[in-house]
Parts: structure tokens; sequence; C-alpha cells
């Protein structure tokens, strides 16, 4: 049987975003043309993407839909980390729906879909069950697919680390939310990239983890950070509700949203762990040592990077 030439472009939503521009990178590296939709302008350090680049209107239909038309793969990474203003989940949801009914009528041959690991319709946390929404929708949406779910990515342009850092570099003490004896799993942003764009090649639909080969306590993590950065401040143990107060006084002083409540039960209920094998290669440790030099010596704005 003879194979249809692939379209000779892909779409990743977001290529100068974060989870986005591991993909762009490894599109390139795979020599693919890449179009981008997104509301952001092009980031510091995104200089070596070559993208064409289209706005992400979901009010607009009909303008999708052309953006979309002839790209080979859609490489979704639209969601949003929070509430803020009047974006909901259930708007992300929306949106996401708009989205791949755009790249169905555009012809797109697959999606894949970058989620999180462990997301659950069930779940009492709106953002794991929001994203479980959404794999419901990429199923139902007609088109080939392959769903990814990354537990907790690590990589140049991060903002969860780097802020820890920042704050180990700044403060005589820092707060550990419980014991810190709770696990999670990093994945490297380019094994995530990697993991999707052989998703994409693959025939048949399918849902996969997208997990780092260690399985480490937060305890362990924040430590390996003080580390890497040469920093050794005293570590004090708080109860979760307080270590929701301090994230939110140190919001107020840095004018951005740190760590809310979801996150820290999502992050003590073990949902950024995998429960199948890793994919991932790269570890935590050697990427922390190799970025000392400047982990941590700014701080990372979400607020800033999506909403403003």
């Amino acid at each position: 049987m003879i194979q249809e030439p692939k379209a000779d472009f892909d779409v990743v939503t977001g290529a100068f975003s974060y989870t986005g521009r591991f993909i762009a990178r490894r599109l390139q590296a795979l020599d693919r043309r890449i179009k981008s939709l997104t509301n952001h302008p092009r980031r510091a350090g995104t200089e070596d993407i070559q993208a064409d680049v289209a706005p992400l209107q979901f009010t607009d239909r009909a303008a999708l839909v052309d953006s979309l038309r002839g790209a080979d793969v859609l490489y979704n990474t639209y969601w949003v980390r929070f509430h803020h203003g009047r974006v909901r989940f259930g708007d992300a949801v929306a949106n996401t729906r708009i989205l791949l009914g755009a790249a169905r009528d555009a012809g797109v041959r697959k999606v894949v879909h970058i989620s999180v690991s462990n997301p659950s319709e069930d779940s009492h946390l709106d953002y794991y069950a929001g994203k479980a929404r959404v794999e419901r929708i990429v199923r139902e949406s007609g088109l080939a697919w392959a769903i990814v779910r990354p537990t907790l990515i690590f990589g140049p342009g991060d903002i969860l680390i780097n802020n820890i850092a920042w704050l180990l570099r700044r403060l005589p003490a820092f707060g550990i939310p419980g014991r810190g004896d709770y696990r999670l799993q990093p994945v490297a942003g380019e094994d995530v990239a990697e993991i999707a764009t052989w998703a994409a090649d693959q025939h048949d639909n399918l849902t996969v983890d997208a997990a780092g080969p260690d399985i480490i306590f937060y305890s362990e993590m924040v430590e390996s950070i003080a580390i890497a950065v040469g920093r050794h401040p005293r570590f004090i143990y708080l109860s979760p509700r307080n270590s929701v107060l301090a994230a939110r006084i140190i919001g107020r002083l840095v004018n951005d949203v740190t760590l809310n409540e979801p996150e820290l039960k999502g992050l003590m209920q073990e949902l950024l762990v995998s429960h199948e094998r890793p994919r991932g290669t790269r570890r935590l440790d050697n990427w922390l040592l190799s970025s000392a030099e400047t982990l941590g010596k700014t701080y990372a704005s979400e607020l800033d990077r999506h909403w403003r």
C-alpha cells in the first residue's frame, strides 16, 4: 500500500512558551516546518525557533480553521494553570473543544495532546478533573490522537524549580509543606518532546505517560536544588495551610501566583508520579548541576508569562 506523504508542517500551540518550545525544537531537529498558534509574542530565549505565527483565537472559528489548514500534526499544549480573571478551567475545556473541531475541519491528520499524569474526571481537584475532561474531548474529536501525560517537567524556562532556587538564594529559612515525604517523578522537557513526536508517528491511538527515571521525595528535590545553587538555609516544616498562606504572602511581594492550594494537594497526593515504566532518561540532578550558574538568579513570573 502506498502511503500518503506527510504535510510539510506541524502546528504547536505556544511554541514560544514552556512545554511548546521543547516540542518546537524537537520538530526543528527533525527538519519539520512549524507554525505556532499563540497569543503571546516571541519570548527571550526562543530566537532559535523558526516558526510561522498565527493567533490562537477561539472566538473566530473560521480563522482558526484557516490557520490549521494543511498541517499534518497539531501538538496541543494549551491549558491554564489556575483560575485568573474571568478564565476558569471550564473555559479552557470549551476552548480546547473549539480548537480540535477546527483541526478536524481543517483536515489535520493527528492531534498530540499534552495532558498531565493521573487526571480523573472524578477528581476533587478542578485542574485534574478538567484535564480528564479534555482527554475525553480528544478521544471523541474524530481525529487520530495521542495523549501524552507528563509529570513535573523541568528544563530551561522552568518556573517552579527556578523559583524554589530563587527563594533558596535569598532566604535564611525555607518552608517545606508537611514533612516533605511525598513523591514526585520529574521529567525533562526534552524527553517530553521526544515522547510526543514518537507518539505522532504511531499508527494506533494511544495514551502514554511521560515521566523521568527517578522518583524522589519533595524534600529531596529541594535539597538537590539547594546543593546545586550552593545554599544551605534552615528547612522549616509547615502545615499545608500555613504553606499556602506563606505562598500567598510571597505572591503578593512578587506580584505573582507562586503555589496555590489545589497544586499543593495534587503534589502531596503524589499525582506527579507515573504508574508506568519511565520513558524519560534525563535526570534532574544532572540538569540542576549544569544549570547552577543561572538557576534562580532571577524570578520567573507565571502571570508575566501567560497573562500580562
